[in-house]
């Protein structure tokens, strides 16, 4: 999966939690670097099944690649 020019939507990040879960992980197809790329951002967090991850904020790449929040890779708070 490609990342879109906007980093906030960076699925390629290394340090990317691993609770982040989106709708393109699920397709199963070769990348394709002729078509037109999609803006799928529909991204939501194991731990809670919704786009607020377990510390209140929301769940996309961006935010899900920082070690700074207390959930990250780990699935809650505490």
């Amino acid at each position: 999966m490609s990342a879109t020019c906007d980093p906030r939507f960076n699925v390629l990040n290394p340090s990317l939690c691993s609770g982040l879960r989106w709708k393109g992980q699920f397709v199963l197809a070769e990348d394709d670097p002729t078509a037109q790329q999609g803006t799928d951002t529909n991204y939501w967090c194991f731990a809670t099944q919704t786009c607020i991850g377990p510390d209140g904020m929301v769940a996309e790449p961006g935010n899900c690649s920082s070690g700074l929040r207390a959930c990250h890779n780990k699935g809650s708070c505490g």
